[in-house]
């Protein structure tokens, strides 16, 4: 169960300095404390007796001594438990980040945003706070109890073999809760989730809630998630709150056994007034340690659950990564070819949405891909720079499989914009060097121009300099596919996808945008998926793809005599033009 708290835990091995030094500081505090329970039976059986107040005196001194240093103690454990917690969560953080940067496409649409959110936040704030604790209580309660058993023993044996009786039950009780409530904070964290990916998906999409007036929809939809984050929170805490009830009675057990039997031997004149002050406290000093631990289990069940979903993000394997002789891609002619190549979601092919696709793209070409929605378009170019691996068939590039080279080498050869143009907070210069952040000024107006950005940028109040909100706030669809074209086009790649990047400007922008990247596309391979035919009449090779399979490919003359269903993509949007 707690193997991935133990896995975990080595992030804290490089803070062992001053982890160790904080559970110093704590052992110190600890042997402190406990000297005062014997300085107060000082005080009560000899120096009151004897009306020493030399004794009084000094022994109080000595008392107010040790609190001092015992706080002092304490703070300097709080101060670098705390520092060695955050540094742990920060290692933790960027190693989870880490991962999810490593992960395929294939990965990312197995864990859902918000999921991934809340462990990157939530179940690492949770293990944090463990390992906080841990350097503090979870320490501090064990010596604690130690020391008092051993101050116990040498007040009075008999007694206290009595009164240990009482530990074990309460130990056996904290690890029954514990047991059965790690799975209970399972539970919790997965409500979290939920109602994470609502939220989530109401805050991007707004627009749409308000469009089509369904805020009420969507807050019965909140409500539900809420409703049922609350109901399992509540009844995890229902359940760890019986622990406290349970445990004070044992408490107050070991308290009457203490009172009980430590006065009959003071009657029997074999225990003192002192010395059954001193038992008892230390009796306290043994238990409510016991209290903060079972309190703390609660925390510790947690942990465990959120240290499995760290895991789970942790241990997934990239589905897409470089083979172990992989070697770097170098300078390339932009030759493509597609070889038998069969692509299912599944990863078995029994329904593919790509079915033994082949087709060759010779370096320089301008290839464009129609069809209907699901046809694989999008599919199709995701496999290109490896978003996807195929399941069967290859894909080579100037006839060398990309499984036998470097990631990074082969998509430095490639330009995209996508579908949905995706915006970094910063500036707009900052977004179009996204991919190139050493290009000069010159390039970055260069680019705009070619995608037809320029004069929009020019007319906002600070040019190149405009701050973009998050994920492009306050710029309208077109734009944001310009300034996402102007990205691709920037790290001048020998092989450039858009797909369907101009679907959101108007006919005059597009005509415009394509225009100039007849210029840019001139001795780079290209791939364009476009809705509108008008975008890719020119096109040196246009594939026709349905339900997977390349139904026709040709140029535009070609096609118009040899396949129906170009013709019947042609005549529905240019049926009253001129065919070329």
């Amino acid at each position: 169960m707690a193997n991935s708290i133990i896995r975990i835990l080595s992030y804290v091995k490089p803070y062992w300095k001053p982890a160790l030094l904080s559970i110093l500081m704590l052992t110190l505090s600890v042997l402190a404390e406990l000297q005062i329970p014997r300085l107060l039976q000082s005080i009560i059986d000899t120096g009151i007796p004897s009306k020493d107040l030399y004794l009084i005196g000094t022994t109080a001194l000595l008392m107010v001594g040790l609190a001092f240093f015992d706080a002092g103690m304490a703070i300097g454990n709080t101060f670098l438990s705390v520092r060695a917690a955050q540094s742990f969560a920060a290692d933790v953080r960027s190693a989870v980040f880490r991962r999810i940067q490593s992960f395929s496409f294939g990965n990312l649409d197995k864990f859902q945003t918000g999921q991934l959110i809340i462990r990157l936040t939530s179940d690492i704030n949770i293990v944090q706070m463990m390992v906080m604790m841990g350097l503090r209580m979870f320490i501090r309660a064990p010596l604690m109890i130690i020391g008092s058993v051993v101050m116990m023993y040498s007040i009075n044996s008999e007694l206290a073999g009595i009164t240990l009786l009482i530990m074990p039950l309460t130990l056996v009780l904290s690890g029954i809760f514990v047991w059965k409530g790690q799975p209970m904070f399972t539970q919790v964290q997965t409500k979290l989730d939920r109602l994470n990916s609502v939220l989530q998906e109401n805050l991007s999409g707004v627009r749409v809630v308000k469009a089509f007036v369904r805020q009420k929809h969507e807050g019965e939809r909140f409500a539900v998630a809420n409703e049922a984050l609350a109901s399992q929170a509540t009844k995890v805490n229902r359940f760890m709150m019986l622990l406290m009830p349970a445990l004070f009675v044992l408490i107050n057990l070991g308290v009457l056994s203490v009172l009980y039997f430590g006065g009959l031997q003071a009657i029997e004149g074999r225990f003192t007034v002192g010395e059954i002050l001193a038992f008892s406290n230390y009796l306290l000093s043994s238990m409510f340690p016991l209290i903060f631990l079972s309190i703390m289990a609660s925390q510790f069940s947690a942990a465990v659950a959120s240290g499995n979903r760290i895991y789970e993000v942790l241990d997934s394997t990239p589905m897409v990564q470089n083979k172990p002789d992989a070697k770097p891609l170098d300078d390339i002619t932009g030759r493509v070819a597609f070889e038998d190549v069969c692509f299912s979601y599944g990863g078995d092919c029994t329904e593919p949405v790509l079915n033994h696709v082949s087709f060759t793209v010779e370096p320089g070409q301008v290839v464009a891909l129609l069809g209907a929605t699901g046809s694989g378009k999008s599919t199709l170019i995701h496999l290109i720079p490896r978003f996807y691996d195929v399941n069967s068939g290859r894909i080579t590039v100037d006839g060398v499989d990309i499984h036998d080279v470097t990631l990074e080498s082969l998509r430095t050869h490639i330009g995209i914009a996508l579908q949905e143009p995706v915006l970094f907070s910063g500036t707009i210069r900052d977004n179009i060097k996204y991919g190139k952040p050493d290009a000069t000024e010159e390039e970055v107006i260069e680019a705009a121009k070619a995608a037809q950005a320029h004069e929009f940028i020019m007319g906002l109040p600070k040019g190149y300099d405009t701050e973009v909100g998050q994920r492009g706030a306050g710029l309208s669809g077109g734009q944001k596919q310009r300034i996402s074209i102007a990205r691709a086009i920037l790290v001048k790649p020998k092989i450039l996808i858009l797909d369907d990047s101009t679907s959101s400007v108007d006919v005059e922008t597009e005509t415009l945008i394509q225009e100039a990247l007849e210029t840019v596309m001139r001795g780079r391979t290209s791939f364009i998926i476009a809705q509108r035919i008008s975008s890719v009449l020119k096109a040196d090779e246009i594939l026709v793809l349905d339900r997977g399979r390349i139904a026709a490919e040709g140029n535009h003359k070609e096609l118009m005599e040899t396949s129906p269903i170009y013709r019947e993509i042609y005549d529905s949007q240019l049926g009253g033009g001129i065919r070329l």
